[in-house]
């Protein structure tokens, strides 16, 4: 059927539905794999935050020896100032990883179209339809096998960790602390790795829902083309508008040529020859009812014509309205021109002429 939506998406489809922020992407991506570069850097961050900690700690009595508002505020500031200088290549990091998965998906835009308020949105039908159709089961899905791999893998973690800790009440609080961090982190990367593969499999079936969403019927494909590439019954009429144009030049030109060179009676080639512009320029030329005009108005308007069956289709095949003649033709060319000065300097340059040296077939 003509309204079934079986035509892949047009590149102006795609580029509308990117501006209207219909993109095929999940935000659990970003997410995941910053939570896996965050514990990359976690380690460092940490031992950066102990290491200044235990500085400020060892001012601390000389404050309460000392109790002074300035120094207090001073190790408030240094307190803050040591902390945000600890975290932000932890959080500068996982904001380049988010912007490079959004990237990653489609590109960053700005769909400046979906703050414009729209009433459609809030139609109960379309949210309950949501509730209960295959976006909805997915989401299910996805929500309850995240639920079961990450219990898995708290339960592995913990496994290997509560035996540990069971029997360390005679390890030191640094070592203590040291073994609670190397479970965290072992369990926010394999927590990490897990929601990257979903993630990876919820993008795929989004990127998939989208594209079905966004195909075509073969009547708005036809009507896209249309629209980009133009009517093809206007552009005929301005393609014959065009050549109509270029037609009136060229007629209107061909007064000012030096000499017509004509087949006889198919083929016309209108040349103008100024020293000081170069070499000699097309000014006119065509076949059938065209060169029957260019001949009229050349004989109207005393303009030499000179028969030359080779040298008249060479030239009309070989060169363009308004352009110089190429250099393989300046031989014939020049020889025309010197004929007709001849017979300009005898006084009866008008009307048609034989070649006496006509261009070899």
């Amino acid at each position: 059927m003509s309204g079934e939506k079986t035509e892949q998406p047009t590149q102006q489809r795609l580029k509308k539905a990117k501006q209207e922020g219909q993109i095929g992407r999940t935000p659990d991506l970003g997410a995941w794999f910053g939570m896996l570069a965050a514990s990359m850097l976690l380690p460092r961050t940490l031992g950066q935050a102990m290491e200044h900690a235990e500085e400020l700690i060892g001012k601390v009595p000389d404050v309460i020896t000392r109790p002074e508002p300035a120094k207090a505020l001073a190790i408030l500031k240094e307190g803050l100032f040591g902390a945000a200088w600890a975290v932000a290549p932890l959080a500068l990091t996982m904001m380049a990883v988010g912007i490079a998965a959004a990237a990653a998906q489609g590109g960053i835009r700005v769909a400046t179209k979906l703050f414009i308020p729209k009433f459609n949105r809030l139609n109960p039908f379309t949210g309950l339809k949501k509730m209960v159709g295959p976006q909805a089961l997915w989401e299910l899905t996805k929500s309850l096998f995240k639920t079961v791999v990450l219990g898995a893998v708290l339960y592995m973690t913990l496994k290997d960790i509560v035996p540990r800790l069971m029997t360390a009440g005679r390890l030191p609080l640094t070592a203590l602390l040291g073994i609670v961090t190397d479970a965290v982190i072992s369990l926010i990367r394999a927590a990490a790795i897990a929601g990257i593969a979903m993630a990876a499999a919820d993008y795929f079936v989004v990127r998939r829902r989208t594209q079905k969403q966004l195909r075509m019927t073969k009547e708005e494909v036809k009507q896209e083309n249309k629209n980009t590439e133009g009517d093809p019954l206007i552009k005929a009429q301005i393609r014959a508008r065009q050549m109509a144009m270029s037609r009136n030049r060229q007629m209107a030109d061909v007064p000012t040529a030096d000499v017509v060179v004509v087949n006889p009676v198919h083929v016309a080639v209108a040349l103008r020859y100024e020293p000081e512009k170069g070499a000699p320029r097309v000014v006119a030329k065509g076949k059938g009812p065209l060169a029957a005009k260019i001949r009229e108005l050349a004989t109207e308007n005393r303009v030499p014509m000179v028969q030359d069956v080779a040298l008249a289709r060479a030239l009309d095949s070989g060169c363009q309205v308004g352009q110089e003649i190429p250099a393989e033709f300046f031989g014939a060319v020049a020889r025309v021109l010197a004929f007709v000065m001849s017979l300009k300097a005898r006084g009866s340059a008008a009307g048609l002429h034989r070649n006496p040296s006509p261009t070899p077939v």
